[in-house]
């Protein structure tokens, strides 16, 4: 059987940490890459969808954050709009189209109708489309049609 020795010192150069007379400096942050627009993501989008607190009858929670690409700082006051074919209407209809805007930590939650299969998948439709930032357009598919909420997040780009 053989020993290793490792030292402090050693486990911290491995981690990526510089270590200089005996203190422990901080690795360099990387870069926070912007989320790409997913395909099919600006299906049935409507520009301009109302603010709402609820769209629909609600039951299903869509949530996520919003951060700014380069540093991940969380942004305040984003306007994500949220669309889906749901129990009470298709993502054609205006009526299963609202918007939210994020807290001051860059969360975002908003309630809606149960989201049902559309050609085969349960899935919700998100974008970002305030004009700060990069328009982004998100298509995340549910693991199961059974579940009641969704999550996507958002890394925003300065346009």
């Amino acid at each position: 059987m053989t020993d290793v020795l490792t030292t402090r010192r050693a486990l911290l150069a491995a981690s990526g940490a510089v270590v200089a007379t005996g203190l422990m400096l901080p690795t360099r942050a990387q870069a926070v890459a912007a989320t790409a627009s997913m395909r099919g993501g600006s299906n049935n989008y409507r520009p301009g969808a109302p603010i709402v607190e609820r769209i629909g009858g609600g039951g299903f929670w869509m949530s996520g954050t919003v951060r700014r690409a380069g540093d991940g700082a969380p942004l305040a006051n984003q306007r994500i709009q949220i669309w889906a074919h749901t129990t009470e209407g298709h993502e054609r209809d205006a009526h299963s189209h609202g918007a939210t805007l994020t807290d001051a930590s860059g969360v975002f939650r908003l309630e809606m109708p149960q989201i049902v299969p559309a050609f085969g998948q349960a899935h919700g439709h998100l974008a970002y489309d305030s004009g700060e930032f990069k328009t982004v357009f998100l298509r995340p598919v549910m693991a199961s049609a059974s579940d009641t909420s969704l999550h996507a997040d958002f890394v925003l780009e300065a346009v």
